[in-house]
């Protein structure tokens, strides 16, 4: 099982399920929306998270027309993502999980519109958009 909450606390949840690849995404709208170089998330499958306190402090942002990001109204915190079109999955957060997750990222999505100031220089595959050519993203 693992756990997580926001930066102030008030938000707390526990996923009982795999967590799926992570992806670092580089688009503009991730950039905007966590004030970064990129985003990292993962699949996790709605039906095994719960959020245990603070549900009533979360609120939901449509960044643009059936996509949806969660985030903490007390403290900013970015939650996950979800989109209409893939009603059974959040796009979680990684950066609010406590503890190991026993793995490292899996890809760099979304390159092609990469900011100009971060340079990534590992050897993690790259995509111009995503892995999958279906992804909603």
């Amino acid at each position: 099982m693992l756990t997580g909450h926001c930066l102030c606390g008030t938000v707390k949840f526990e996923y009982q399920g795999p967590l799926g690849p992570i992806s670092l995404c580089h688009c503009s709208q991730c950039r905007r929306a966590q004030g970064n170089a990129f985003s990292a998330s993962a699949p996790v499958q709605k039906v095994h998270f719960q959020v245990t306190s603070g549900e009533e402090q979360i609120r939901e942002f449509e960044s643009r027309p059936g996509k949806y990001r969660a985030f903490c109204v007390n403290c900013g915190s970015p939650l996950y993502s979800r989109v209409d079109a893939i009603p059974g999955i959040l796009r979680l957060r990684v950066g609010v999980i406590d503890g190991p997750l026993g793995k490292g990222p899996a890809a760099h999505i979304y390159v092609g519109s990469k900011s100009d100031w971060f340079p990534i220089t590992d050897d993690i595959p790259q995509y111009d958009k995503t892995e999958r050519t279906n992804d909603p993203h």
